[in-house]
């Protein structure tokens, strides 16, 4: 009977675990969006290679409440991480957390003092956003096993006890009881000590690119070089913020672990020492501090100048990487590399000056102290036999005097370890002060940089009284570890480029902008997709994107995804798939631009490859316009975006974007495009800014060009001046020269 109800309970208890893990399943199934295809759902099972290719496609998803999942395939199955965007509050609440420190408020040596107090305060509100958030729970956790290992300590320091054959016996089987305690809770720090690091920079990572990565008006990402006067912004995005959080995780650690061992394991051995022995330890400690203060140099200073160094060396890398074939055609590989060495030669000779400081203890004199000191002399023998009274009685002295000095040794290495850690924080609490200063400036620029004077929206451009400048930096004083020649630099001192404009472009009106170089011609162009503010004057203009005013720039950016990508970028491939559009009217736009031989070349439309080494400067170029062909904006802004492209399929180009109902603003030296246009913005170089407007085909316009044709005819007449002229220096020299057939 007893074995029925057995079996009956635990057929019971195993109803309940189904039912349980059946209801949990559901709750799952039941949180899944709808909207979710088959292919991507991680609880589908396993998925067949095309499933997972589509999921490998699609990448992320933009959810109805404004998150982003990202599809993450592995080992056959895909799962999904949530992620939520940084709230609008929270990013004005972080404005006031930091706000920008002049120079004239810090000095150049920073120190442990109130400004790193405030700036490491602000930071770790951002890390630590509240109390019952799980970077808090991680810490408790942290701390707990921190106290647990240091009573773990002092239960070993204890087992170096009586040198009898029972006492060792005893000792040795509680050795290893406390070994498996000691070697988890030891796992566990680091463990600990690696999530609160990967937490904390996880966390602050989102929030800085939520507010690096902002689209217009505040663009921080494209303005806070010449705007913010911030150099090497990915060296504090990426290495930085990773070492912070590192540095913060491991000194939490470092301080509060070597600060109970001290006072735990000082009042343990306080007991054996004695009153003069405390006065002798505290004074080691006392002295040892104050001789590390004295001679311990600026680190945070040094940690700062160093992670500047470290993005000098990685911008060097980069840049040879990313101008590989423009090196090469130079043959500058030497060139680079004294470039690189020269970089790297100062971030080694700044990190072998960082001397390293540790703590020594005063030695073995101090656990002496029981055995030469004590008031009480004993005997130092075993004896069995009865004494008589009055005389001294025997006790174990050898073994007692034994047990304390083994004890007291272990205690005391303890001690001095301990020290030596807690010593040697103040290093890198130095070192943290500077890594926080180095985020600080981070989160202060980009919430110090100004939004862009907002624009007037409308469906013509309209340019009214609008002048063209370069943009000052707005935000100085910023980085109190700048480089020696920071204030040399010209950090967008401004200047006029253009008088100020009054152009009304209607649809339908295309406008084109010629000059010579360096006039302000791409200025205008940023001023009028809004990435610089206007000096004065209304802007009135569509919105900026793939709907209303789009820009297509010279240097065709190619997106890290697929063929695809290429065209549709900046849409998703969840844009994609809900627009409509399939892959053969991707290929209608290839054959317009005539690329329709790059996906059986490249091996199809899912192929991921690093399109910018991939496709020739041509081939990049065209598909600009094939990413234009493909979003059909009501304006385009084409600025010399068919430099690298044949006139012929240059027209075609053009001819397509007009019968599309694109209206053009052109930026280009070519006149063979004058004739896709209706009027000519001419910039005319004269160091004043001036610029003059003309009708095409119109008397004023064929008069311009009969101006510049005599002048180009005037220069041809003086050819034969300028040779001679040249033959008699070159006799003068005693050179010889050899001249071009103009024939």
């Amino acid at each position: 009977m007893p074995g029925v109800l057995s079996s009956f309970n635990i057929s019971h208890e195993r109803q309940k675990s189904l039912a349980l893990i059946a209801a949990i399943l559901v709750i799952l199934r039941s949180h899944i969006p709808a909207s979710w295809p088959k292919s991507i759902n991680p609880y589908g099972g396993r998925l067949t290679d095309a499933q997972l290719e589509q999921a490998r496609q699609e990448v992320y998803r933009e959810e109805a409440d404004g998150s982003t999942t990202l599809f993450v395939p592995f080992r056959g199955r895909v799962s999904k991480v949530r992620i939520e965007p940084t709230k609008a509050d929270t990013l004005s609440r972080g404005a006031k957390l930091f706000p920008v420190v002049r120079a004239t408020q810090t000095s150049k040596k920073a120190s442990v003092d109130g400004m790193f107090m405030r700036q490491l305060w602000a930071v770790l509100r951002l890390a630590f956003p509240h109390w019952r958030s799980k970077e808090v729970f991680i810490v408790l956790l942290h701390s707990s096993f921190l106290m647990l290992r240091t009573l773990l300590s002092v239960a070993v320091a204890r087992l170096d006890g009586p040198p009898m054959a029972k006492g060792f016996i005893r000792g040795l089987g509680w050795w290893f009881a406390l070994a498996i305690p000691s070697t988890y809770t030891n796992s566990m720090i680091h463990h600990l000590q690696s999530k609160l690091s990967l937490r904390l920079r996880t966390r602050l990572t989102r929030y800085t690119h939520d507010l690096y990565l902002q689209s217009a008006p505040n663009l921080r990402y494209y303005r806070v070089g010449l705007e913010g006067g911030l150099e090497g912004v990915d060296q504090y995005i990426t290495a930085d913020i990773a070492a912070f959080c590192d540095s913060l995780a491991a000194l939490y650690g470092n301080v509060m672990k070597p600060a109970l061992d001290m006072v735990i394991f000082t009042a343990q051995i306080s007991r054996s020492l004695g009153p003069l022995g405390s006065i002798f330890l505290w004074a080691n400690y006392l002295v040892s501090s104050s001789l590390l203060r004295s001679v311990t140099p600026a680190f945070a200073r040094m940690a700062a100048v160093e992670s500047r160094l470290e993005g000098e060396y990685r911008g060097g890398v980069a840049r040879a990487g990313r101008e590989a074939e423009e090196i090469a055609f130079y043959d500058g590989g030497r060139t680079e590399r004294d470039i690189l060495w020269r970089a790297y030669s100062r971030l080694m000779s700044h990190v072998n000056s960082i001397v390293k400081y540790l703590w020594s203890a005063m030695g073995y004199c101090l656990i002496s102290i029981p055995v030469m000191l004590r008031p009480r002399r004993n005997i130092g023998v075993q004896a069995q036999a009865p004494f008589a009274e009055g005389f001294i009685k025997p006790d174990n002295a050898i073994a007692s005097r034994t047990e304390d000095y083994i004890s007291n040794r272990r205690l005391l290495l303890s001690i001095a370890d301990a020290g030596g850690r807690l010593m040697y924080a103040y290093k890198d609490l130095l070192e943290l002060a500077g890594l926080t200063t180095r985020v600080y400036t981070l989160l202060s620029t980009l919430h110090a940089l100004p939004a862009i004077k907002d624009f007037v929206e409308s469906d013509h451009v309209e340019l009214d009284g609008v002048g063209v400048s370069i943009p000052e930096r707005k935000v100085r004083g910023a980085n109190m570890f700048e480089s020696e020649d920071s204030s040399s630099r010209n950090y967008g001192l401004g200047g006029s480029l253009v008088e100020p404009l009054k152009i009304v472009i209607s649809r339908g009106d295309h406008l084109m902008i010629t000059g010579p170089n360096g006039v302000g011609k791409t200025a205008i162009a940023r001023v009028l997709s809004g990435l610089w503010e206007s000096d004065d004057g209304v802007l009135r203009r569509p919105v900026r994107g793939v709907s209303g005013l789009f820009v297509v720039p010279q240097k065709a950016y190619m997106v890290v995804g697929t063929l695809r990508d290429q065209i549709t970028y900046p849409h998703s491939y969840s844009q994609f798939m809900a627009s409509g559009r399939s892959d053969e009217d991707l290929m209608q736009i290839l054959e317009v631009v005539h690329l329709a031989y790059l996906p059986d070349r490249e091996g199809g439309w899912t192929t991921q490859k690093e399109w910018r080494d991939v496709l020739s400067g041509g081939e990049k170029q065209r598909m600009g316009m094939a990413r234009l062909f493909y979003h059909c904006p009501k304006f385009a802004v084409l600025d010399e975006c068919t430099s690298a492209v044949s006139t012929d399929v240059e027209g075609l180009m053009y001819q397509h974007a007009k019968d599309l109902g694109i209206t053009l603003i052109t930026i280009s030296h070519r006149p063979s495009l004058t004739k896709y246009h209706t009027s000519v913005l001419t910039l005319r170089g004269d160091a004043t800014g001036g610029w003059n407007v003309t009708r095409v085909g119109t008397e004023e316009q064929s008069v311009g060009v009969e101006r510049e044709i005599a002048s180009l005819e005037a220069q041809l007449n003086e050819v034969a001046t300028w040779e001679a002229r040249l033959k008699d220096v070159a006799a003068e020299l005693g050179v010889s020269v050899k001249l071009p057939n103009t024939s």
